[in-house]
């Protein structure tokens, strides 16, 4: 890559250019949203709740976004930071629990980034048997990345199509799905016709506490949302365009998720949600839409790439906020003339390969870890923003501000913030109870205790960098 890298930060230089609109950061969202967990695995959830015990689950799920959402908000329009939810944490929560986050958060994607490519060049193979799954994995591999490193407006328009590919399949499922519910389609080898598997097994056939022990699963269902919040900082006119993108992708994910999770629950019968390989193909074949399988397959390889691609931005940021607050070497903060940040972005596709490469060699120990952790992670990272929220606003009412002043304010408050804490907390208190989820907390816990430790026993080392001026000194560190 023959780009100009600027290291010199306390020169006037490049900075992130301010290039997504509203419909980039909404496709953002849900691009970052939408993806294999629904068309892949959503049939899981309705095995191990029931149908009526999964359509629960998934209100909870998008109350539980809606409510995290709109404390980023407030966050994101008053302060709106590319560091976003790791930079919160730091101002309000402590410069500690803001390195964890960013760490958290940067684990969470690249954890996901190589499984995306390989899992896409598995898919391939369907169609082109004789090319080696690595040949389209690496060329993949090489979209992303180049997308991400040209500029944020190719990104952010790469990002928009891979996620409309997704929304309008998504949107046909819900038509066609509820057609066939209400008698519109004939339906071939389906349970039942109507609402008769609600009540087949009874309303809650494998107990009430199963709602819980999914809502990890839900939860990192609806992971992506706060992607928002890291665009904010390369949004034009983010006090208008953030919290228009908020509103609308909440709406249209509460629609989507739980539309999507009611049709399963009602076409598939419970004990058959959780075999078939992908509940989209299911459902189109039993209503005799002609290749249903390769639709599918198109759309879950666009699901796959839009995810790696929406993954490899939001790490690459966390790297750039890491540098930026003094905990890594300042090239990872540096930008190119473009706006991308270029070492931060290298740095995270080779830790997805790392990941990769433990998937294949170290499956069971040290990519069961890195997994277990991701999925927490995001549970964690929504409980800082709530938290960051309420004392922003005790902070920000102390100092004599006025709420009526905010551009964009949580209504409720205190209660929304708190409910997302108790809806975060009671998905980690119910993964205690699911041995197969336990190893999250098994994993996770430690992670998470290892990162504070590492910022505390660093602290002198930091702030000798941060003095001597090898490394950039944020508004959270210099406060």
């Amino acid at each position: 890559m023959s780009t100009p890298i600027t290291t010199d930060k306390s020169a006037p230089g490049p900075g992130f250019k301010q290039e997504m609109q509203t419909r980039h950061i909404v496709m953002l969202a849900l691009g970052g949203v939408i993806g294999t967990g629904l068309f892949l695995t959503s049939g899981y959830t309705v095995n191990q709740a029931g149908p009526l015990g999964a359509v629960i689950a998934y209100i909870i799920g998008a109350v539980m976004v809606y409510m995290v959402m709109m404390c980023l908000g407030e966050l994101a329009v008053q302060m709106p930071e590319t560091g976003s939810f790791s930079t919160y944490a730091t101002r309000y929560l402590g410069a500690g629990t803001g390195y964890t986050v960013a760490w958290l958060y940067w684990l969470t994607w690249t954890v996901a980034i190589g499984s995306e490519f390989t899992a896409a060049g598995i898919l391939m193979v369907r169609w082109f048997p004789d090319t080696p799954v690595w040949v389209w994995s690496a060329m993949f591999a090489a979209v992303v990345f180049l997308t991400n490193v040209v500029s944020v407006k190719l990104f952010a328009e790469t990002e928009f199509w891979l996620s409309l590919i997704k929304v309008l399949t998504v949107i046909a499922f819900l038509v066609v799905g509820t057609g066939a519910i209400v008698g519109l389609f004939e339906v071939e080898q389906a349970h039942s016709i109507g609402l008769g598997n609600f009540t087949r097994e009874g309303l809650f056939p494998t107990g009430f506490m199963s709602i819980a022990m999914t809502l990890l699963a839900v939860s990192f269902a609806f992971s992506g949302t706060e992607l928002i919040g890291i665009a904010a900082g390369e949004t034009k006119d983010p006090q208008r365009n953030v919290p228009k993108a908020i509103r609308t992708t909440v709406v249209r994910l509460a629609i989507f998720f739980v539309g999507t999770i009611f049709v399963l629950s009602t076409l598939l019968p419970r004990e058959q949600a959780g075999l078939v390989e992908s509940p989209f193909v299911t459902v189109f074949e039993f209503i005799g839409i002609p290749y249903s399988a390769d639709i599918m397959n198109f759309v879950i390889i666009t699901a796959l790439l839009s995810a790696a691609n929406s993954g490899l931005y939001a790490a690459s940021r966390m790297l750039w906020t890491l540098s930026d607050q003094g905990h890594m070497p300042r090239r990872f903060g540096a930008l190119t003339r473009q706006g991308t940040p270029f070492t931060a972005i290298v740095v995270s596709m080779a830790g997805a390969g790392a990941s990769l490469l433990s998937s294949v060699f170290a499956p069971d120990t040290i990519y069961l870890a890195l997994v277990s952790i991701s999925g927490l992670a995001v549970v964690v990272v929504w409980m800082s923003i709530a938290a960051s929220q309420m004392a922003f606003r005790r902070q920000f009412v102390a100092n004599g501000g006025d709420i009526k002043d905010l551009s964009f304010r949580v209504r409720g408050y205190p209660w929304v913030p708190l409910g997302a804490l108790f809806c975060c907390t009671l998905a980690c208190v119910g993964i205690a109870f699911d041995p197969a989820q336990r190893v999250a907390l098994y994993f996770g816990l430690p992670f998470i205790a290892w990162c504070y430790f590492v910022f505390y026993i660093t602290r002198k080392s930091r702030e000798r960098r941060l003095s001597s001026g090898t490394a950039p000194i944020s508004a959270p560190e210099a406060a």
